[in-house]
């Protein structure tokens, strides 16, 4: 059954999350490229439908913009809702962990903003066919990018109770790991899984109703961890949070947005270690090389308004970092 929302134009269909919030991040950055006199570079690492990419492109006229998915048909939703901008705009089919590969091939050096925006986005939770969704029955995939790689039906399908256990527990930090496991084992044995409904009926038989109540929908941990499995979420996103900083130019901020605590657990490490000192331990005098290349631009992680809720229900989850390059690299 396909969403009559997508029938609608992209910019009717998607609210970007924290849109104004993460464009005043960055303007600073763009900004003092002007400044220097050089044309302001943003990375959107995961551009989705293209909505804060539109935000900023409209924002700053002189702005050239790298947008980046994994996802082909966001990519092609995105490049029809950016099309009067085609001529400030490079729209990569990549994965963000290849920030790298993608400037080099582009050939930047460095750029002014690069905004983050983790998880899995709207255009996948609304097309009931990717199989992200627990609330609906579809065929159980949720890979980001359809082009490659095992979907979500051949994990539940061929690992061994002892990996589900260990993914359901570890990604989606659920106590019932051990009975979800089990009771996927049993059912498979009588029938293979092939959509989210009979993935949601066996964990709804084994997970306490009292549970729910407290925790949410019975499947939400499940489908988060096997999301997060197929789609290598967190060994993509422990990648691409250094080579985005590492890719920032002097002046330049980097601004991510997490949804759970296993994202915002990896973004918190990376931005600490950039924000402090590397003077050794009793070191009598702070040298150059040693002072922090990090400014943090939020105290902890920001959370959205209600407004900003409101605005787009999606964003009530988010948690907000971001930081600034105050220093060039240390390996420069």
């Amino acid at each position: 059954m396909t969403d009559p929302d997508q029938a609608k134009p992209t910019s009717e269909r998607h609210v970007p999350v924290l849109r104004d919030r993460c464009i005043n991040l960055l303007a600073p950055g763009f900004e003092a490229a002007r400044r220097r006199g050089e044309t302001p570079i943003a990375i959107d690492a995961t551009l989705g439908m293209g909505g804060h990419s539109e935000a900023m492109l409209q924002r700053y006229p002189d702005l050239h913009l790298i947008g980046i998915d994994r996802d082909e048909e966001a990519l092609a939703l995105a490049g029809e809702r950016l099309k009067s901008f085609s001529s400030r705009t490079d729209l990569v089919h990549a994965v963000y962990d290849e920030i790298p590969e993608v400037l080099q091939d582009l050939g930047v050096v460095e750029v002014h903003g690069i905004l983050m925006d983790l998880g899995v986005s709207s255009l996948q939770l609304d097309e009931r066919e990717r199989g992200f969704a627990y609330s609906f029955d579809a065929p159980l995939d949720m890979r980001m990018d359809t082009s490659r790689g095992q979907t979500a039906a051949d994990i539940v399908n061929g690992y061994s109770e002892e990996d589900l256990v260990r993914i359901i527990r570890k990604w989606g930090e659920e106590k019932f790991a051990g009975r979800i496991a089990n009771r996927i084992v049993a059912a498979r044995a009588e029938r293979p899984f092939e959509t989210t409904g009979q993935l949601v009926e066996q964990i709804r038989s084994v997970v306490p109703s009292a549970a729910a109540k407290s925790g949410g929908h019975p499947a939400k941990r499940t489908f988060q961890a096997l999301r997060i499995e197929v789609n290598e979420e967190l060994e993509v996103l422990e990648r691409a949070v250094p080579a985005a900083v590492e890719a920032t130019a002097v002046g330049g901020r980097v601004v991510v947005m997490s949804y759970h605590s296993l994202e915002d657990k990896i973004v918190k490490a990376v931005f600490q270690a950039g924000s402090k000192s590397s003077a050794p331990l009793g070191f009598p005098v702070e040298l150059e090389q040693h002072k922090p290349e990090l400014k943090t631009l939020t105290k902890g992680t920001e959370v959205p308004t209600a407004d900003e809720i409101a605005e787009n229900p999606r964003a009530a989850s988010a948690r907000l970092r971001a930081v600034e390059r105050i220093r060039a690299r240390r390996s420069a």
